[in-house]
């Protein structure tokens, strides 16, 4: 029995050895890099693959790109945020101070005739973050996050940047419940800046404002500026309250009706300042000694 070639068959023998390749790519690429070396003569070459490589390269180096990119972006957007909220914070903290000079500077001609006047309270008090609307779709309230943990007590009165939001009217362990000016039950003592004139705004309940109580032939001007005259004992004079919108005089009628819109963001999100309470009104003076009024008979002339 004849003995079995194990050689593969003529038919799947290809080309030179893997060796003589190996050898013939090596003496190619030395003789490339000795004549590009020597005479420069493959920089064409050279630019054209780096033409054809360069979108392969740009493509495989999106991925990298994008996420970079991203985290970039994202890093952008905290320090952006931070940013604002302690730009929000600082413009709240200088708000109480800012938002009454406008004030201030109407009175101060009359102040410069007194003799004697007494220093104003200073306004001070605690940012917080209004988390969400209260759910009486008839009312106008907001809820805050500080409560009597942080200190609060009903009768607060609310600022932003631009004027008084509202005021404290229901106080929970973590969370406070502050009543719009808007709303239908709330009022604010407030005074008109131009002319001097005293009333009371009261909200209407659609976002809007009505100065009620003023005479038909009363000094008012549609832009005049309303801010708290500090009558009420809750509110401190000078903080702008609202703007007046509309004047209708009718002389059926004693009293104008007059419309104003709030200056402070009242339907907005975002953080507000609750101030401290005002201090209290000194007690009256304790009654002289000596001066009780005499209840007694009346002495005859020359009676013992």
């Amino acid at each position: 029995m004849a003995g079995i070639d194990h050689a593969p068959p003529p038919f799947f023998k290809r080309g030179p050895a893997p060796l003589a390749l190996l050898t013939f790519y090596l003496a190619v690429s030395l003789a490339l890099f000795v004549v590009d070396l020597r005479m420069q003569s493959l920089g064409l070459l050279r630019q054209t693959v780096a033409l054809i490589v360069d979108p392969v390269q740009r493509v495989a180096q999106t991925p990298g790109s994008l996420v970079d990119h991203a985290v970039a972006y994202l890093r952008g957007l905290h320090d952006l945020r931070e940013d604002n909220n302690r730009l929000k914070q600082a413009q709240l903290l200088t708000a109480p101070n800012l938002q009454r000079l406008e004030h201030l500077e109407a009175e101060n001609e009359r102040l410069r005739r007194l003799m004697a006047v007494k220093d104003r309270e200073k306004a001070s008090g605690q940012v917080a973050q209004i988390m969400y609307t209260a759910r009486d779709p008839f009312s106008r309230r907001v809820v805050i996050d500080k409560g009597q943990q942080s200190g609060i007590v009903a009768g607060q009165p609310a600022i932003d940047e631009a004027g008084i939001v509202g005021q404290v009217t229901r106080v929970f362990p973590f969370s406070s419940e502050i009543t719009l000016i808007t709303d239908k039950d709330q009022a604010v003592p407030v005074q008109v800046v131009r002319s001097g004139l005293r009333s009371v705004v009261f909200g209407l309940g659609n976002g809007q404002l009505e100065l009620r109580y003023i005479p038909a032939n009363a000094d008012v001007q549609i832009g005049d500026l309303l801010v708290t005259s500090g009558l009420d004992g809750i509110f401190l004079p000078g903080f702008p309250v609202a703007k007046v919108t509309g004047i209708e005089r009718d002389n059926a009628f004693a009293f104008a009706r007059i419309s104003a819109l709030p200056l402070a963001g009242v339907e907005n999100f975002g953080e507000i300042m609750v101030l401290s309470p005002r201090a209290e009104l000194p007690p009256p003076p304790p009654e002289a000694p000596g001066r009780r009024a005499n209840t007694g008979a009346p002495r005859k002339p020359g009676g013992k």
